[in-house]
């Protein structure tokens, strides 16, 4: 739901990199599940939180200074599922497709859903073949075609060859010319 950022100030506030929608209900949620590198998650309860900027900064209790505050850097925020609200048709947690596998809807297989990066425009999809492969495809209703947890299968609407045509060779020098020749 989150990640822990820099240390905010000397009194034990980080940053928050929240991936809610919107940004400041990570700060809803009073009990964060924190988990660094392959640990096991600790419980921590947000004392304080606030937008600051264009981001989100919080301060977890026992968490007093500065040096504690940046152990904390670049760990992962869960919440307990019961705490999460319950969801509307055709939604979706992002964790429930983490792992199912993907195809387009022409039926050619792209691999599985790896995990989810955010970015300005939105959530995206990162999908890997077998070979290491990855297809970024935006998490949006136009490219979410089905969504069949059960079947533990996502149909997107995502060309397979697009990704293929990023593979092909730059063009040669002779290439270039009979481009030039062509005008």
């Amino acid at each position: 739901m989150g990640r822990i950022g820099s240390p905010y100030g000397i009194k034990g506030w980080v940053h928050v990199q929240s991936f809610t929608d919107p940004p400041d209900r990570l700060l809803k949620y009073r009990d964060w599940q924190v988990q660094s590198g392959r640990a096991e998650p600790t419980t921590m309860r947000v004392a304080e939180g606030r937008a600051q900027g264009a981001g989100l900064v919080a301060r977890l209790d026992g968490i007093d200074d500065r040096d504690r505050a940046a152990k904390l850097q670049g760990a992962a925020i869960r919440v307990a599922r019961s705490a999460l609200p319950k969801l509307k048709k055709r939604e979706f947690y992002q964790v429930d497709l983490i792992g199912l596998a993907v195809a387009n809807v022409e039926g050619a297989a792209l691999g599985t859903v790896a995990h989810f990066v955010e970015t300005p425009a939105g959530s995206v999809m990162v999908v890997r073949e077998a070979s290491g492969k990855e297809r970024w495809v935006p998490a949006t209703r136009e490219h979410l075609v089905k969504i069949d947890i059960a079947a533990g299968h996502i149909t997107v609407d995502w060309p397979a060859e697009l990704d293929e045509e990023s593979d092909a060779e730059p063009p040669t020098s002779d290439d270039e010319e009979l481009a030039d020749d062509a005008k």
